[in-house]
């Protein structure tokens, strides 16, 4: 059991829970409840900054393509976009498939959650900025080319589920070493483990600090593991961060999607 913060639907600030990782269950006012049974709203209430070819496999799979113009290199430093608000999405919410489109990516991410105001922050003291850490699925339509900003095949409606909850920093222990896995279908699909990330999470923060201020709420994702599942409208996925929580959804048409919405 470890202390975690969720949000339920209605409620416009988040509640003290105790979360049972294994059972996937929280208990809050003497009563378990779970996000399988119990609607939970998405715990992000900040910004959410995204962060490309920062786990060692995804960089190496790009090695060719970035020694080419207009790179010819290595970045130098992280390589930053934002899933805006229209994208968050709490656990359990459809994730829509656009028409004309036959997979979408299943983007794995440990959410790094910000405490404090944070500038210019160093690389020792960046965890003393973390909150805490969620469970963030990083929607992509599959697109080959870097050469652009990837609007609208990272930011449509829904392509950003977090949650259930925000798990206090001090019960997550090291980010360093937190596997990551993700199931389609209730079938392993990817296996990876923040070990593998090239910036730590404390030098990520320090990073992207040095140049822009992280605010409190926002919300820095580790990065996407190499080969992220491919999912198609019907699937139910499931992405589990260890320490943190499970994150699950089902990819549905658009059009399905835009029903229930509506409702």
């Amino acid at each position: 059991m470890i202390l975690a913060k969720v949000k339920l639907p209605g409620s416009p600030v988040h509640k003290e829970i105790t979360a049972d990782l294994q059972n996937n269950k929280a208990e809050l006012n003497g009563q378990f409840i779970s996000p399988d049974s119990v609607p939970f709203d998405t715990p992000v209430t900040g910004t959410v900054y995204g962060t490309l070819l920062n786990f060692k496999g995804a960089l190496e799979k790009m090695k060719d393509q970035l020694n080419e113009p207009p790179y010819k290199g290595e970045p130098k430093a992280p390589i930053l976009y934002i899933k805006p608000a229209n994208t968050l999405a709490a656990y359990g919410s459809p994730v829509p498939l656009p028409e004309n489109t036959e997979y979408l990516q299943a983007g794995a991410c440990l959410g790094i959650v910000i405490g404090k105001n944070a500038t210019r922050v160093f690389e020792a003291e960046a965890l003393e900025y973390v909150s805490g850490y969620t469970v963030v699925n990083d929607i992509s339509i599959p697109h080959d080319s870097f050469f652009r900003p990837a609007i609208k095949e990272k930011c449509r409606d829904g392509f950003c589920p977090a949650g259930p909850w925000i798990v206090k920093a001090e019960d997550a222990g090291d980010p360093g070493k937190l596997g990551i896995q993700v199931f389609v279908n209730g079938e392993l699909r990817q296996k990876n483990n923040t070990e593998n990330l090239i910036r730590s999470v404390p030098r990520l923060i320090a990073d992207v600090t040095g140049f822009m201020t992280l605010r409190t709420g926002d919300v820095l994702l580790a990065g996407v593991p190499e080969d992220p599942p491919l999912v198609k409208a019907g699937d139910e996925v499931k992405i589990v961060i260890e320490k943190i929580g499970q994150l699950k959804n089902q990819i549905v048409p658009e059009k399905q999607y835009l029903e229930e919405v509506a409702k």
